[in-house]
Order: C-alpha cells, then structure tokens, then sequence
C-alpha cells in the first residue's frame, strides 16, 4: 500500500497542482529518501520546471525540462503540496520550493520511500522499471502462463511478484483470488491456461475499478486531501463476514503477507 490505484490517483491529483511549476529550491532533510548521490539529485533538478509526471507499476515518474526523477511510495509515502511558509512536519523528509512560493512535500512516516534522478527518455528501459512486468492491461495471458506455470508457489504469492504482471499489492491480490474462488495458496503450476487468462482479465476489471473509485483508503493513502472509496466495494480484504455465502472471512498469512479468503468460496485444491 499504495498499489496501482492509489498511485494513478495521486499522478493525476499531482498533475492539478505542480505541473508548469520550476523548482526553485530542492531541501532533502533525510539523505537515504535519496537513492544515488543526493548532491547530484538535487543540483541536476534545481532550474527545471514540472513538464508532465508519468506511472509504471507502483511508481511515480515526474518529467522536467531535461531529466527525470522516479518516486516509490512504498508502504506510507505521500505527497503534500503546501505553502513554502508552512511550517516542516516531523515526518515531510523532502522538500521542492517552486518559484510561485508554493512546495511539494514528500511524507513518509516510516522512511521506506525513494526518490533518484532519472533520463527522460530512456527511463521505462532503465532500472528500477526495466525489470517490471506488464501491467494488467498490456499482459499477454499466454506469456503471464509461461512465468506461473513454472512455480510452485501460492498464486498470491506470484500475483504480487511485480516482474510477472507489475501494479498489484496485498489488498488487490485478495481481491482477485476471492473473485476467482480460487484459493489464495493455490500452487502456480495448478492453475490452467483459461484460469490464467481470466486471472489477467479479472486483475485488470479490479484495479479499473479501483482507480476509477480513487483506490482504496487504509491507513494513510491520501492523495493531497483526495481519498479513495474502493474500501466500500471491498469484498475480502479486512472483512468478516463473505458477501456470497456469509461464512467467515478466514485471515492466515502466506508466505508472510496477510491474507484474506473465504474457506467455503474459495476451496483449496488438493
């Protein structure tokens, strides 16, 4: 958390606000936000002005003049845009003053979150984002089988491996496990060619509507005051009771992450 669609609606909140905007002043006040040379990241940004911000999987990528720069929220970043006289809270680790007397401040409460510089033309087939998979959309089911018909793993465990498809975090795996029926530690090589394409097509129907609900608020998503309401379509995740046959919600962890799923809907197969 973020995934996907919290991070698509934070790009396009952002994008209301900064875009045309030139940085006149860059103040890190926690240097491992920064990935690389903070020195660097700051001098090559400071002059440019905010073109356009772009999303690949879970990550942000804001557009300038000449370079770019890459933004992962991790598990509690956001971005607040605030008056420069504003007072710094206790967790706003980043700071980009514009010109017009107005900032960009990156929040992240545990610290996870990174930024680093990045060419604007190239960035999709440099790393971090070279190694990401296809989002749900542009997936090729076929080629999605190839990579889950190897493992053994949990299919949820494989749904949140972001260089099979890339987008897809905890609540959303839930999410389309429990739409499928299909048990969450079902092993990847049991699951048929037709079943992986429904897999793909059902992953793509959920976080469409996620995104177009402003994702889901859990904890602290808030994209500058905007927060999602796909939590009151959740069917699953951090529920009790099952929408379909009203037995319980059953909570266990797979291979570490918790897990949500219905034990009568969503039968392990043996």
């Amino acid at each position: 958390m973020p995934e996907l669609p919290e991070v698509e609606t934070v790009r396009r909140t952002l994008k209301n606000f900064i875009i045309g905007k030139e940085i006149k002043e860059i103040q890190v006040h926690y240097d491992k936000i920064v990935t690389g040379d903070t020195n660097s990241f700051v001098t090559s940004l400071i002059g440019q002005t905010i073109r356009d911000i772009d999303r690949v999987g879970k990550y942000l990528i804001f557009i300038l003049d000449r370079d770019a720069f890459i933004s992962h929220l991790r598990m509690e970043g956001k971005y607040n845009i605030t008056d420069a006289s504003k007072p710094l809270s206790k967790h706003e680790h980043l700071s980009f003053v514009f010109r017009d007397g107005t900032e960009l401040r990156y929040q992240d409460t545990r610290k996870f979150g990174r930024v680093e510089l990045a060419n604007k033309v190239t960035y999709r087939q440099d790393l971090p984002l070279s190694k990401l998979g296809p989002e749900p959309w542009d997936a090729d089911p076929k080629a999605v089988y190839a990579k889950i018909h190897k493992s053994s793993l949990p299919i949820k465990t494989l749904l949140l491996d972001q260089r099979i498809m890339t987008g897809i975090g905890n609540i959303y795996a839930n999410e389309i496990c429990f739409r499928m029926k299909l048990h969450p530690a079902t092993p990847g090589n049991l699951i048929s060619k037709k079943r992986v394409a429904e897999l793909v097509a059902i992953s793509k129907e959920i976080l469409e509507q996620a995104i177009a609900q402003g994702g889901t608020t859990i904890h602290s998503f808030d994209a500058n005051g905007i927060t999602g309401l796909f939590q009151v379509q959740l069917a699953v995740h951090m529920q009790k009771v099952c929408s379909v046959c009203n037995g319980p919600i059953t909570k266990e962890m797979v291979r570490g992450r918790g897990t949500y799923y219905c034990q009568s809907c969503q039968k392990k197969r043996r």
